[in-house]
């Protein structure tokens, strides 16, 4: 396994201080925690903070200093390391990566240098299994989460369920991010584990792209664990176009199917806007891609009322054709001009 240079992940000489190294960890941890960093970003920043904290973990205790110089110090960085008689650089058995996870809980935070070289120190300290530890009763941080919502979903309303990222409290050292003076292995000192989580959202009626809704105690858990409060999530929509609805600046564009006869002779038929359902007047003659504006029938805006709808109306034939509206069609093509022209159609058919 490759050997981890703890004084470079801490950005400190190998004779530094203890006040100098927990100096750099302050500095560091404060950079690369989690929270510090958007959604997008968190993973990279916490497996960085998982690092600065397991560099931490040894460089701030003197005898796993100690053991880590003895036996580090002829390494060069990146160099594979492999353990000395009898498993372990001390000689003694390492804990094994099923102990380790079963002391700590699965995946750890801590690398596998760490788990060979610290292992077997780690298991008779803690006694192969996780601990309990003090909560302290502070309120977790707000989270942000973006949802993605198609637009004829949005303008349906009701009450949706959505799985989205979230975080919980380390079930190893309940939140704390340290274990009996350590820093804790299972989340790295981070204190939360990721997780997924089902939310029911009741869409608003006022619906729209970039809209933020804030949901109480949908956030972060409390650094104390199940007794620590937890935030808030910061809720945005993002309205994605669809089939049917494509959002254009501030204006809304809907395609309206009508029927062959409806184009001829015209119709009023109900359309789902942004603000309800209207009743259109089709003109009669009407073609396929005439487009009608519909002022004020748009998607609500942050900075006023509502913007328009612009109805772009396609000549369609409905799903199941009686045999006499097939009979009328093929008479109403034979009493005339037998095609259509015009665009990119060339030729005539037979």
């Amino acid at each position: 396994m490759e050997f981890q240079d703890y004084y470079e992940v801490l950005g400190v000489a190998r004779d530094a201080a203890p006040e100098a190294v927990k100096k750099a960890y302050r500095r560091l941890s404060l950079k690369w925690h989690p929270d510090q960093h958007k959604e997008e970003d968190r993973e990279a920043a916490e497996k960085k903070f998982h690092s600065i904290s397991e560099a931490y973990e040894v460089l701030s205790d003197p005898e796993k200093r100690a053991k880590y110089d003895r036996f580090g110090k002829d390494w060069e960085h990146g160099q594979e390391f492999q353990p000395g008689p009898g498993g372990s650089p001390g000689g003694g058995r390492p804990m094994s990566a099923e102990e380790f996870e079963q002391a700590f809980g699965g995946g750890g935070g801590f690398s596998s240098f760490f788990q060979q070289m610290f292992g077997d120190d780690m298991r008779q300290e803690f006694g192969g299994r996780p601990q309990q530890h003090a909560r302290y009763q502070h309120r977790g941080a707000d989270a942000q989460a973006e949802l993605r919502l198609g637009i004829t979903d949005a303008l349906q309303g009701g009450k949706r369920n959505f799985t989205l990222p979230a975080r919980a409290s380390c079930p190893t050292c309940g939140g704390t991010g340290f274990a009996r003076g350590h820093v804790c292995p299972s989340c790295g000192g981070v204190g939360q584990t990721a997780k997924e989580q089902t939310v029911e959202l009741k869409i608003p009626e006022k619906v729209r792209d970039g809209l933020k809704l804030r949901l109480k105690g949908l956030g972060d858990p409390g650094p104390g664990g199940a007794e620590g409060e937890p935030g808030d999530l910061h809720l945005i929509i993002r309205l994605v176009d669809d089939s049917t609805y494509t959002l254009r600046g501030s204006t809304l564009e809907a395609n309206v199917p009508i029927a062959p006869w409806e184009a001829i002779a015209g119709a009023r038929i109900d359309v789902r806007t942004g603000q309800g359902v209207v009743s259109l007047n089709v003109p009669a003659t009407t073609r396929s891609g005439k487009r009608l504006r519909l002022r004020g029938q748009g998607l609500a805006q942050a900075t006023g009322g509502p913007g328009d709808l612009e109805v772009v109306l396609g000549i369609d034939l409905p799903k199941d054709l009686t045999e006499r509206q097939r009979e009328l069609i093929q008479e109403a093509g034979a009493a005339g001009e037998p095609t259509v022209r015009g665009g990119a159609r060339t030729g005539e058919t037979s």
